[in-house]
C-alpha cells in the first residue's frame, strides 16, 4: 500500500473520530506530498525515499517550532506541535538508537580509513545513505563530529 493510501485511510478514520489534531498532520502530509509530486512534473508516484524526506521535514518544522514556543514560554502552541509531529511520525520507518546510528558511522570510517574533520563530508555522505530515513541529520552530524575527533 502507498504512503498516499495510508494517509487516505488514516485521514478517514481521523474524520469518524474526529481527532483534529490527526487530521490537521494528515492534511498536511498529503499537501506535502501532492506538491512534491507537480514539482517534479511527473504524474507517477514519488519514490519511497522521496516521501520519507518529506515526513522527515515536516517533522523536523514540528519539532522546531514545540522547541522555539517553549522557549517564549508558550506551552499552549507547543503541545499541538509535538502531538501533530507524533501523528507523522507513525509514518516514517522504525528510527534508530543513537547506538546503533554510531555503530554504523564507526563502521563506515574503519572501512574507509576516514580520520579527523576534513574527511566530515565524505563519512556523512556515506552514512546519510546507510541510515536513509531511520535517524535525522543532526543526529547523524553530531555523532560523525564526535567519531572523527576521536
Amino acid at each position: 500500500m502507498s504512503l498516499q493510501a495510508k494517509i487516505m485511510d488514516a485521514m478517514k478514520s481521523a474524520m469518524k473520530a474526529k481527532d483534529t489534531v490527526a487530521l490537521e498532520s494528515l492534511r498536511a502530509i498529503k499537501s506535502e506530498l501532492l506538491l512534491a509530486q507537480t514539482q517534479s512534473g511527473a504524474k507517477e508516484e514519488l519514490s519511497a525515499d522521496e516521501e520519507i524526506k518529506i515526513l522527515q521535514k515536516l517533522v523536523k518544522q514540528r519539532k522546531d517550532s514545540a522547541a522555539i514556543f517553549t522557549e517564549q514560554g508558550r506551552a499552549d502552541l507547543a503541545e499541538p506541535e509535538i502531538a501533530q509531529a507524533a501523528v507523522i511520525e507513525q509514518f516514517l520507518p522504525e528510527q534508530l538508537s543513537d547506538e546503533e546510528v554510531g555503530q554504523m558511522i564507526t563502521k563506515i570510517i574503519a572501512e574507509g580509513g576516514f580520520a579527523g574533520m576534513g574527511s566530515m563530508g565524505q563519512v556523512m555522505a556515506l552514512a546519510t545513505k546507510e541510515v536513509a530515513g531511520r535517524a535525522d541529520g543532526k543526529t547523524i552530524s553530531t555523532l560523525v563530529k564526535q567519531l572523527l575527533t576521536k
